[in-house]
């Protein structure tokens, strides 16, 4: 078992985000061979860019409310919902609104 208390974590900039402080809870590094979990806080106005990743995701909104881009379809995501990013899936992210948005990112490599 591993715990991590509130406040604990590595902070770290998370590439082609903007407007974003990221806290890794969990590191695959050093604790987990697999599972990736992180805190991100966006600033109104922040997101982060186009891009894909080889990780599996699902993004969980704390609070705030963010647009979720693919390259077909587009998600609004408010407190309570969660959405799933397969591997290698694009996506681009923006916050919605003048109140600062807070996620829980769930990353694991795939074999």
């Amino acid at each position: 078992m591993k715990l991590v208390k509130m406040g604990e974590g590595e902070v770290y900039e998370a590439k082609r985000h903007s407007g974003c402080f990221a806290m890794r809870k969990l590191d695959p590094e050093k604790v987990s061979k697999r599972l990736n979990i992180g805190l991100s806080h966006f600033l109104p106005g922040g997101g982060a860019e186009m891009s894909s990743s080889p990780l599996e995701r699902a993004y969980y909104v704390i609070s705030g409310s963010l647009t979720v881009k693919g390259k077909t379809e587009q998600y609004v995501l408010k407190p309570g919902d969660m959405l799933y990013i397969a591997p290698g899936e694009e996506r681009e992210v923006k916050v919605q609104g003048t109140e600062p948005a807070t996620i829980l990112v769930i990353m694991t490599k795939v074999d």
